[in-house]
C-alpha cells in the first residue's frame, strides 16, 4: 500500500482554496509523507513570500492518504 502526499493552498481572506495538488511521488510509511508535507508546505509559503501570505491570509494544509491500488 502507498500513501499519497495532497497539498492545499487556501485564503482565509476570501474563504478560496486552491484545487488540491497531488505530490509527484508516492510515500512508504505516514511519517514520511508528512515530513515532506510540512517541508513543501513550508518552501511554498517561503517562495509565495511573506507579503503575498500576509495580504492574501494565505495557509497551507496537507493530508496522507493510503491508496492500496497505487503503486510507486
Amino acid at each position: 500500500m502507498k500513501i499519497i502526499l495532497i497539498l492545499t493552498v487556501c485564503s482565509f481572506a476570501t474563504g478560496e482554496c486552491m484545487p488540491p495538488l497531488q505530490w509527484h511521488e508516492t510515500f512508504e510509511d505516514p511519517y514520511s509523507c508528512s515530513i515532506t508535507g510540512y517541508k513543501e508546505g513550508l518552501k511554498k509559503l517561503e517562495e509565495i513570500g511573506k507579503e503575498e501570505v500576509n495580504k492574501l491570509a494565505l495557509s497551507i494544509t496537507f493530508s496522507c492518504r493510503t491508496y492500496p491500488g497505487v503503486t510507486a
